[in-house]
């Protein structure tokens, strides 16, 4: 399979490897996200040793670890070393003058298994490997555990790393290299369905129809992404039954606590900690207005991978007839007529990268320190609005709307946003707005975006 975007990434290893002394990398990100297949491409061509820790006792992992040590190594055979110390003296001693990729994956099962193996690295780090030409992988999905007991300040590890990589899904515009034969309506969509995720991704063929790949690669029992969130649960909780109750709340409305316990039926103290849980797996997320403190009493609950979302919304609720082979009806029945609005707000997020991507290329007036969405109350009309786009800076904000839908922008929309920001902010002096839309915008609106250099439009083909 082709490698797919990560350019920076590996460029940042590579430049790494070059320098060709002791290198301490920690690589982290959420499960599926790519860390094994950037490792992979990062390894091509050089001389590496891959150990992928398990949920076993450290003293079969370190059984393992030897036998793998030697023979990349192409060292005789001394047997299983009698603890982690001398596994990486070994090393040491085998690095001095030749460079050697060891990549420790999972390292958070190795670290639950062995509390002491912290500060053994540590140790080693500090008095064997510094001096030698080692370039040490330390990587792991648990993106909480990696962050406070790997980077985290009280972390025994803690200033001994060298650099640091927390794997991001891709954005849109890195997914779209997934699916080159879609037209860009196509790749929004197809991103709305899958998200960042590559192993997602990768498992669309652009060769066949957006319907037929979500009858055939999700909705089809048999297919792969048709168990993996519940695959997916099962691998990192204890508890996948109450999850699924949580998710399923929040993909099909419920965005604040009090809702997602009335969902649920869950305990409100259960449902805290079950979502405090998902947050640290990056599956869910808490949502705030843009501007609003982080304990502010507006936030909301939202899915954070769009493929969970996509798969509680649709797939879940269906099960019964998704089992007894009924694709077709559970698609044309419970979920294409749903689709628009699905799609619609999945735009908002490619909306917002599209923006992010405008400032990074410094094609915007001024710059903003933040995006997101807005909701709140209307002092004026005395009712809750909500901006799509709204990013704001020193200079002034910028406040959006993106629309997904098959009619062209009209002047009565262009006038509703107008309307919108000077009675939400009316303390903002400079105010640009920028209105997206899937369809474009009827001439009287093209009309007045050149005449104002206070609105931006945007369409498809901005993208």
């Amino acid at each position: 399979m082709m490698f797919i975007g990560r350019q920076e990434e590996l460029a940042e290893l590579n430049n790494l490897y070059s320098t060709d002394k002791f290198q301490c990398v920690i690589i982290y990100g959420r499960r599926r996200v790519g860390k094994t297949t950037l490792i992979s491409e990062f390894v091509k061509g050089k001389q590496a040793l891959f150990f992928a820790a398990t949920e076993n006792n450290s003293d079969s992992m370190r059984e393992e670890f030897c036998n793998r040590m030697y023979q990349a190594l192409n060292a005789p055979s001394i047997g299983t070393l009698d603890s982690w110390q001398s596994v990486f003296q070994f090393i040491a001693k085998e690095t001095r003058d030749r460079r050697l990729v060891l990549v420790i994956d999972e390292f958070p099962y190795l670290a639950k298994a062995d509390k002491e193996i912290k500060s053994v690295l540590q140790n080693v780090i500090d008095h064997y490997l510094k001096d030698t030409k080692l370039f040490l992988i330390l990587c792991g999905s648990q993106v909480s555990f990696m962050e406070k007991e790997v980077l985290g300040y009280n972390s025994p590890l803690y200033g001994r790393r060298t650099a640091q990589i927390k794997l991001e899904p891709f954005s849109f515009f890195d997914s779209r290299e997934f699916f080159p034969k879609y037209d860009i309506e196509k790749q929004i969509q197809a991103y709305c369905m899958l998200g960042g995720i590559p192993l997602y991704l990768s498992q669309f063929d652009d060769n066949d129809s957006l319907e037929d790949n979500i009858k055939g690669k999700i909705l089809r029992k048999y297919s792969y992404l048709y168990e993996e969130p519940k695959n997916l649960l099962k691998q990192e909780l204890r508890e996948p039954m109450n999850y699924n109750a949580i998710i399923e709340a929040i993909a099909t409305g419920a965005t604040t606590l009090n809702n997602i316990v009335g969902k649920s039926k869950l305990p409100s103290d259960h449902c805290s900690k079950y979502l405090k849980t998902l947050m640290e797996l990056l599956l869910v997320e808490r949502e705030i207005p843009v501007g609003e403190p982080k304990s502010s009493r507006r936030g909301i609950y939202r899915i954070q991978d769009a493929f969970f979302k996509f798969w509680y919304r649709f797939v879940f609720p269906n099960t019964s007839e998704l089992e007894l082979g009924m694709v077709d009806d559970s698609f044309n029945e419970e979920i294409l007529p749903e689709l628009p609005k699905y799609y619609g707000q999945g735009f908002e997020l490619v909306c917002h990268q599209h923006f992010l991507r405008e400032l990074k290329e410094h094609r915007l007036p001024f710059r903003f320190s933040h995006i997101g969405r807005w909701w709140g109350n209307n002092p004026v009309m005395r009712r809750q609005e909500e901006i799509d786009l709204f990013a704001a800076g020193k200079e002034g904000a910028y406040i959006g709307e993106c629309k997904w839908r098959n009619e062209k922008v009209d002047k009565t929309i262009l006038d509703n946003l107008v309307r919108k920001g000077q009675q939400l902010f009316p303390a903002i002096d400079n105010k640009v707005y920028v209105l997206y839309s899937k369809s474009g915008f009827t001439s009287e609106v093209n009309r007045i975006a050149k005449k104002d250099n206070s609105l931006i439009l945007y369409g498809l083909e901005d993208f």
